[in-house]
């Protein structure tokens, strides 16, 4: 038998696969106009963040700068996102979400919270309190300024 470190270990490793994330941001972004599993993470990271550089961006997503750029510029392209200078760095661009990338965003959170709402709806209210709260305290204490 494993212990729960070793099965909470082997469920994260699935979880944070690049497959396991592409099937969910699929499932995300299938009826939002120009985005898909590449783009989302930039547009999701984009609206955590906001403002926010290429670069920073770039390190908080795990993307590298150049794919970042490129996909944020995809997300440009369809009206999702604006680059404004940064007053503190004459040389960068910060990236926005518009109007449109907003509510693209908060559709594809809705369709989440649905599709957990789903899964839940089988557990007992308590079950499923006790599991957002464990999963909260476990990624507090994951998190690098913890």
């Amino acid at each position: 038998m494993h212990s729960a470190a070793a099965r909470v270990e082997a469920a994260l490793g699935l979880l944070l696969r690049r497959s396991t994330r592409a099937h969910l941001y699929d499932d995300l972004v299938s009826d939002l106009a120009g985005v898909d599993e590449t783009t989302y993470p930039v547009l999701s990271g984009i609206a955590r963040l906001e403002p926010v550089s290429s670069t920073r961006l770039a390190d908080e997503i795990g993307i590298d700068r150049t794919a970042t750029t490129r996909y944020a510029a995809r997300l440009e392209k369809v009206g999702l996102v604006v680059r404004e200078p940064d007053a503190g760095d004459a040389r960068s661009t910060l990236l926005l979400l518009t109007a449109e990338g907003r509510a693209a965003i908060d559709s594809a959170r809705r369709r989440l919270v649905d599709r957990l709402d789903e899964i839940v709806a089988e557990w007992t209210p308590v079950e499923a309190e006790l599991f957002a709260t464990v999963l909260e305290h476990l990624v507090s204490k994951l998190r690098p300024e913890s």
